[in-house]
């Protein structure tokens, strides 16, 4: 059964697209390659389904659909069919033209087809010429007997026209998501669509945004963009909306507001009414990765959208599907990127910093904190519990770090490695290491009443020095980290910190750009660190 396809045609054809099957033959002369049509004709005579050798239809009431680029469509009365239909409430399927398919199981002997017939039981305009009608899914039927004679198909034509030709030509040139929904609303309105508002849903792989959801409207030509969080995926807002209803794999939704107000009964339609829509759309844009995003489509022509208009989005779909798809395959990189490597490191990267050995050798401040007592935490918590602590512990040193021009590269386990690279200069890289230090040590320590109201200490080593900054690792599986001796006295100073019972200590090059008090430790013996590193104390008041 046909779910989504479509052709284009400018000028309006509502008085004719509403009642197709009153004037088949007419509607049939005038249909070109540039036209999506629904034609129903009736069978004259006796038309007979078999299956093998039983009869499962006999009617002289039959009908045929004609469809654009579809095969023609035999439905039967229900009281002409002989097979028993045993209704299967729970498998539906949506034509944006015809309306919502309910479906039958259908019985021939011991044999049982699933959701082998369908019937349209709130038919949408186009679907009400066969009303109280049963069509059977292909292969039900072996054959279908109409007096000896073919069920021809209409010419099959050519997508063609002006927002077919701008979708081939042009629309790739657009540079974002919004820049592309307000060219797609344009070009339709300008090629004959009565569409008054757009909007579309793309689902992104970030840890705090669920999507993007972009809507223009024709009356103002403007976007408005949204980042809802996941938290919106439980609210009403969601749930009650066609978004929900498409996303989650159940089919499009068509609502003429005159026509099938009820069938759906969305919240937003009472709003998108006092707006003037009269016809609205939610259509299921599938990625290449199996994810379902939403394109919705709103009119206020009085008689809402015409057959042609709207096939002609629907057999476009698959091409705006993909150009969406490349605006999201680049920001879930990015975001990705972001997430795992930082936005910095994700930035060379996504740049084109690819291959092993990649990168550049730089002077900065390297900062290593680790979590105290992490093992002890884990045995007095438990591990769901001491899983929240050690993420507050790596959200706190990452917003930390983030807001002081530094970068965390990676978790190291219950350990943080940040990067603060001297583009400004020697000191601004050391005090904002240090100033970071001095926050994250500060900022543990206070309760946390979100989680337990507990507290938590932690160890700081910072060292300055000449770095690797790039790729390192396999052939097949890189690391974008540091390499070089500033990374791992940092590491050293830390553990020697705990010994101390010191929880920031520092090179002194670095100690003394900061604007705390500190104190010399002197020549300092690291473990696998060859000579004695001159080191200070970072005390962190209150």
């Amino acid at each position: 059964m046909p779910i989504f396809s479509a052709e284009r045609r400018c000028e309006r054809l509502d008085d004719v697209s509403t009642i197709p099957y009153l004037f088949p033959m007419t509607l049939r002369a005038q249909q070109t390659s540039n036209d999506y049509g629904i034609v129903v004709e009736p069978l004259a005579g006796e038309v007979i389904a078999w299956r093998g050798k039983e009869i499962i239809a006999r009617s002289n009431r039959a009908k045929v659909m004609y469809e654009t680029r579809l095969s023609p469509v035999v439905y039967f009365p229900q009281e002409d069919i002989l097979a028993e239909l045993e209704p299967a409430p729970e498998h539906k399927t949506f034509c944006p033209f015809k309306g919502t398919a309910s479906y039958s199981h259908v019985k021939v002997g011991e044999e049982r087809m699933e959701n082998g017939a369908w019937h349209y039981p709130k038919a949408l305009p186009e679907g009400q010429a066969v009303d109280g009608c049963f069509a059977f899914m292909p292969g039900v039927a072996d054959r279908i007997e109409h007096e000896g004679a073919e069920i021809e198909a209409l010419p099959i034509g050519n997508i063609t026209g002006p927002v077919v030709d701008w979708l081939l030509r042009e629309a790739w040139l657009a540079k974002s998501p919004d820049e592309l929904l307000a060219a797609l609303g344009r070009k339709l309105v300008e090629d004959g669509v009565a569409v008054s508002r757009l909007s579309i849903l793309i689902w992104s792989l970030h840890p705090m945004i669920a999507g993007q959801n972009c809507i223009w409207s024709r009356d103002e030509d403007e976007v408005i963009s949204r980042y809802p969080s996941y938290e919106i995926l439980e609210s009403p807002v969601f749930t009650d909306s066609p978004f929900q209803h498409v996303a989650d794999g159940l089919g499009g939704v068509r609502q003429k507001l005159d026509t099938n107000p009820d069938e759906f009964n969305f919240p937003i339609m009472e709003d998108l009414k006092e707006k003037g829509v009269t016809d609205y759309v939610a259509m299921p844009l599938p990625f290449s990765d199996g994810r379902i995003n939403v394109l919705t489509l709103a009119s206020d022509h009085p008689n809402g959208f015409t057959t042609a208009n709207l096939g002609l989005i629907f057999e476009c779909s698959a091409l705006i599907s993909r150009l969406f798809e490349v605006f999201a395959l680049t920001s879930s990189a990015t975001s990705l990127l972001e997430t795992y490597l930082g936005k910095r490191t994700g930035a060379r990267v996504l740049g084109g910093e690819i291959r092993r050995g990649d990168g550049d050798v730089i002077d900065a401040a390297i900062l290593f904190c680790d979590l105290r007592h992490s093992t002890r935490l884990e045995t007095e918590l438990g591990r769901e519990a001491y899983v929240e602590q050690l993420n507050r512990f790596f959200e706190v040193t990452t917003d930390i770090v983030n807001s002081h021009e530094g970068e965390v590269l990676k978790f190291i386990g219950d350990a943080v490695l940040a990067i603060f690279p001297a583009g400004a200069g020697h000191a601004a890289a050391c005090a904002h290491a240090v100033e970071s230090a001095h926050e994250i040590v500060s900022r543990l320590k206070d309760p946390d009443p979100e989680t337990n109201d507990m507290s938590l200490s932690c160890a700081i080593g910072i060292a300055y020095g000449e770095v690797t900054y790039g790729n390192v690792g396999s052939k097949e599986r890189l690391d974008f980290t540091v390499i070089g001796s500033a990374a791992n006295v940092a590491a050293r100073l830390g553990e020697y910190g705990k010994v101390i019972g010191q929880p920031v200590v520092a090179t002194d090059e670095v100690a003394v750009e900061g604007r705390f008090r500190t104190d010399s430790l002197g020549g300092v013996e690291l473990h696998n660190v060859r000579d004695r590193v001159a080191a200070s104390t970072v005390f962190v008041e209150g």
